[in-house]
């Protein structure tokens, strides 16, 4: 059942929503809104931030003060693909950084409508490619992002595989929208709830906005709709209340089906966005010490494997050395 905190944050919400439905915002008045919000956002303590340009692209490195500076998290923030920006989820960006002890890099990706499908992956595949001119591991690079954020996550790990890019370690995605479709189905369901018909409405404009040209269906428009083979470790977080929640679970069984190991875990009654609002959810800190976990695990599992690969070849090297003659004198 959720928390005390979330119903107030979700009667806040359905109250500020009510004028929406009688006469919709531009997206230049959402985009302000969303900004000035972000003035109350903050880094947690002992987490430092570092702006820069990355190949032209406005971007942050997100550096927790005991993080191990190998390891990266390529963090895409959501918003539909036509909102959000590094000030608007750097607090999420820098907890999540601090809980999984890694150094987080966060970039301005160009959104639409200026910048229509594929303005975001090229700036995705970017920064990924820029990491490993930088001389970051992949196995020591994770990817992650929420809503619009997480789907291009999800792309760019197909965009990679094409390209036959070496992959990252894990890919993390929180309430990642794989589908811009949006089935009427998803209308059906979330059509008792004002907060979420309104979100699902915008957000189905939104994708039309992204796609421009592309039909919805294209994989890397729609990641759900790709082949999904090949891919590494996936984390999806979503909340049964949310429009996207239907997207998430088919996407999760597709994988699953094509081979990839994915953790799929399902909350209850969240509103979307719920990670955003961590200081004030439980529900929001308790997922986010969830992707710690998940990527404990990762590292862990890589560290098995290389013990077994070291031991293995110290097996062969003590077999190679007993199999030669001994000299004679």
């Amino acid at each position: 059942m959720p928390s005390p905190q979330h119903l107030l944050l979700k009667q806040f919400l359905t109250a500020a929503t009510g004028p929406l439905a009688r006469r919709p915002p531009s997206i230049e008045a959402m985009r302000l809104t969303l900004e000035v919000g972000s003035l109350f956002q903050f880094l947690p303590w002992g987490v430092h931030l570092e702006a820069f340009r990355l190949d032209g692209m406005a971007a942050e490195w997100i550096r927790p003060t005991k993080a191990d500076p190998r390891r990266v998290l390529l963090y895409l923030h959501g918003g539909g693909y036509v909102l959000g920006s590094l000030n608007t989820h750097r607090s999420v960006v820098g907890t999540l950084a601090q809980r999984c002890g890694m150094h987080a890099l966060a970039i301005e990706y160009r959104k639409a409508p200026d910048y229509p499908f594929p303005a975001a992956l090229h700036d995705a595949l970017l920064a990924y490619r820029w990491l490993l001119r930088e001389g970051y591991q992949p196995h020591d690079i994770m990817l992650a992002g929420d809503s619009a954020g997480g789907g291009l996550a999800l792309a760019l790990l197909l965009a990679l595989r094409e390209s036959q890019d070496p992959m990252p370690a894990a890919a993390i995605g929180l309430s990642p929208w794989t589908d811009l479709m949006l089935p009427t189905s998803t209308l059906r369901r979330v059509a008792d709830e004002e907060i979420q018909l309104l979100e699902a409405l915008a957000i189905r404009g939104w994708g039309a906005l992204y796609a421009a040209e592309m039909p919805l269906t294209a994989p890397l428009v729609s990641p759900v709709q790709a082949d999904l083979h090949d891919l590494p470790p996936l984390l999806l977080q979503t909340s049964d209340a949310e429009v996207l929640y239907d997207d998430v679970v088919k996407f999760a069984a597709k994988a699953k089906a094509a081979g990839v190991p994915v953790t799929l875990q399902t909350f209850s009654g969240l509103v979307h966005w719920w990670h955003l609002f961590w200081r004030f959810l439980p529900e929001a800190r308790h997922a986010l010490d969830q992707v710690a976990a998940f990527t404990r695990g990762i590292w862990a599992a890589q560290a098995a494997a290389a013990a077994v690969m070291r031991a293995a070849q110290r097996a062969g090297q003590n077999g190679v050395a007993a199999s030669r003659p001994r000299a004679r004198f």
